[in-house]
């Protein structure tokens, strides 16, 4: 069975506003942004389906620039898309949030259904199908930065079943969703707990044996300063040659920066590399467990450690503990230097820390007795982790291929 398919603009509310564009770039610029007050909503808080919303990483107005955009307001149910840059995003406000109004900023498109006619969660989940994505990208009206506007969103393609059969949809894959949201939240407290012992034990000195331990000139003894680049071997990544389709779309995984961000453990990425491809730059392979950190861009300071043997893009610097019991205490070190980095990166538009800086960074290496009972603990902390990461993999693998049957009407619900 085919759904009747309308127009964007057909399920959205019949009143002025419902289909808007954030501000005009100078009018929410940083210089407005402050440390708390009401949350900005940009490119990091959307995804391409693998979360509704990501409810955190914000920068704020305080409330009276906020009234200034009262037509830029996103409530519950609004869906939200990103207008320049990563085109394809896409978020749905769910009910339960920190805030109780977002702004968008001016790179995001906003637009209110009409509940009347389409379900939002129905319509958030068909713009995660991959066709959607793929018909909004090639949407693409901007040169060097990929841009959408309000007249092709008006214009997007809606499969309309009735009201109760959208529902029905949403539930189904709703099941999918909470699942992996669950497992997500359980990750969320296993990295928390590994992370609050690391501060204790190497931020804020209350280390096992400390009373024994004299404190020279603030580092304890036994611990030795040095650099990233003396706790395992650093590489930036590269990417073969795209103008040779040969060296893409094998079957050994290819990180880039979107794999990354808010995962403890890559688990799936979107692209990946031919045995052609790969063996064309073979000194980038880097072995499971080794740290990547995001050195460029939006994603600055991200870090992830590999589930597998994998290759990456130049926009990462990855390091290979020359021992396995610095990983752990590595992975959360690399976190802790995302102020650094971005402090590195200049403020620049596109912030760039190379790997030289990179390598070169201040760490203070605590004794490899202490290293080694961290990477005790963290270790069945960390499996843990990488299980149920690797189930929302498989979860996530049912949806998407449940998802598009089901929107086209292939399976009834």
């Amino acid at each position: 069975m085919r759904w009747p398919l309308v127009r964007f603009e057909e399920v959205a509310l019949p009143e002025k506003g419902a289909i808007v564009s954030g501000p005009f770039g100078s009018n929410i610029s940083s210089r407005f942004f402050v440390d708390e007050g009401v949350p900005v909503i940009r490119g990091n808080n959307l995804t391409f389906g693998h979360r509704k919303f990501v409810d955190d990483g914000f920068v704020y107005l305080t409330e009276n620039k906020a009234q200034e955009f009262r037509n830029c307001v996103a409530v519950t149910d609004d869906l939200i898309f990103t207008a320049a840059g990563t085109i394809g995003q896409v978020g749905i406000i769910p009910a339960e949030t920190r805030f109780d109004r977002y702004i968008i900023s001016n790179k995001q498109l906003r637009v209110r259904c009409d509940r009347r006619k389409v379900s939002p969660l129905f319509l958030f989940l068909w713009f995660t199908t991959e066709k959607m994505r793929q018909h909004i990208i090639n949407k693409n009206t901007g040169c060097s930065i990929p841009l959408i506007n309000l007249g092709i969103l008006r214009g997007l393609p809606i499969p309309l079943p009735a009201l109760d059969v959208q529902e029905r949809i949403a539930s189904a894959i709703s099941t999918y969703d909470d699942l992996i949201e669950n497992n997500r939240r359980r990750i969320a407290l296993l990295e928390e707990a590994a992370r609050q012992v690391y501060q204790e034990w190497f931020v804020r000195l209350r280390f096992p044996g400390r009373e024994h331990t004299r404190i020279v000139d603030g580092v304890p003894e036994g611990w030795e300063k040095c650099c990233v680049k003396n706790l395992g071997r650093v590489i930036t990544g590269k990417t073969p040659s795209t103008t040779d389709s040969s060296n893409h779309g094998g079957d050994i995984p290819f990180v880039k920066t979107p794999d990354m961000h808010g995962n403890a453990y890559v688990t799936e990425t979107e692209s990946f590399l031919t045995d052609k491809g790969a063996e064309s730059q073979s000194g980038k392979f880097v072995p499971a467990n080794t740290i990547l950190v995001s050195c460029i861009g939006a994603k600055l300071g991200a870090v992830s450690l590999t589930s597998c043997r994998a290759q990456f893009n130049q926009q990462i610097n990855a390091v290979i503990p020359s021992n396995e019991v610095h990983t752990f205490f590595c992975y959360f070190a690399c976190t802790d230097m995302k102020p650094t980095l971005e402090a590195l990166g200049g403020g620049a538009t596109m912030p760039n820390v190379n790997k030289s800086k990179f390598e070169n960074l201040t760490v203070i290496l605590p004794s490899r007795f202490l290293c080694k009972n961290f990477h005790e603990f963290c270790s069945p902390v960390f499996r843990q982790i990488q299980v149920l990461a690797l189930q929302n993999q498989k979860l996530r693998t049912a949806r998407d291929l449940l998802l598009p049957k089901l929107m086209s009407g292939e399976i009834a619900v």
